[in-house]
């Protein structure tokens, strides 16, 4: 058993395929599956179940998958050691955003972690808050952003603040000049056809929760899951939606959109950063936490 056969097991594990996974790991699928199968072989276990629509892990290999997961990223750490005696940080830390901060933030993060940690590797996933929080527990993710999580104990927050929600609607053929639209109560949200995502998805259950503190309930027009699929449909008519102001800066075009603050209450989520409270994170995880964190902080000054 080595790392090498352990990697390759993880990444056909999660990527559900043997042609995804050799695709991703830039190697020939067949050298790919020779190695899994002397894995398998050592510890005489299948470890994955091969069908017609890819791969998927046995009973065994479930249990298996937890240890390769601790073993590589005990192998990180130490070479994340090695390297911290040059005085470098290095390694490869995998950060997930929900879409609206992705979309505002992807760019000027990957700016500052290439130029704080040069020698580590990152990659940016972007998703809906529960897709996000099973990439965090299954170890494909070390650091995410979650709007509104609950405490559990597989998981670290960390409050970052509080982001405003406004109804955002598709701005009236030549209504660019005239005043912002006046303040909307929140008593007065089930009047507007929503389009808005599925359950789950943290925003869409906190706006049900603030709606049934006062004894209504939202008016949905159409169930999306994804940002900008949601503007795309607001700009056409198809409903309004409750979103970020970065959320609708980031549009295509931002123009198309009339923001409305929402009052008495205002609808407020709450942003934090989340670590797995079962696997130590790396120094270089750690400072990538900490910029991240600090760029949502001003992000969320700035609104």
């Amino acid at each position: 058993m080595d790392l090498k056969q352990l990697e390759y097991f993880v990444r056909v594990a999660d990527l559900g395929s043997f042609s995804r996974a050799a695709a991703a790991l830039g190697i020939a699928q067949p050298a790919l599956s020779r190695q899994v199968r002397l894995l398998e072989v050592e510890l005489r276990h299948t470890l994955l179940t091969r069908n017609g629509r890819g791969a998927i892990p046995t009973e065994a290999g479930n249990r298996m998958l937890e240890h390769a997961r601790g073993l590589l990223h005990q192998a990180q750490r130490a070479r994340e050691d090695m390297a911290g005696i040059r005085g470098s940080l290095a390694g490869r830390v995998a950060i997930g955003l929900p879409t609206s901060v992705a979309r505002a933030l992807a760019v000027p993060l990957t700016r500052a972690l290439r130029a704080q940690m040069p020698d580590a590797t990152f990659s940016i996933s972007e998703g809906l808050s529960a897709a996000l929080l099973d990439g965090l527990s299954a170890g494909r993710l070390d650091v995410v952003a979650l709007y509104n999580a609950q405490p559990v104990p597989e998981i670290e927050l960390r409050n970052v603040g509080d982001e405003e929600l406004f109804l955002v609607s598709a701005r009236p053929h030549g209504s660019e000049r005239r005043a912002p639209p006046d303040p909307l109560p929140l008593a007065r949200l089930p009047e507007f056809p929503l389009v808005i995502p599925s359950r789950p998805n943290a925003i869409r259950m906190h706006v049900e929760c603030a709606l049934a503190a006062i004894g209504a309930r939202p008016n949905i027009a159409l169930e999306i899951d994804g940002v900008p699929a949601i503007l795309d449909l607001v700009a056409d008519g198809a409903g309004h939606a409750l979103l970020s102001s970065p959320a609708v800066a980031s549009a295509n075009r931002p123009g198309a959109y009339e923001v409305r603050q929402i009052t008495h209450p205002p609808l407020m989520t709450r942003l934090s950063l989340a670590t797995s409270s079962q696997r130590a994170s790396t120094r270089t995880q750690q400072e990538a936490s900490r910029i991240l964190e600090n760029l949502l902080r001003d992000s969320l000054r700035r609104q």
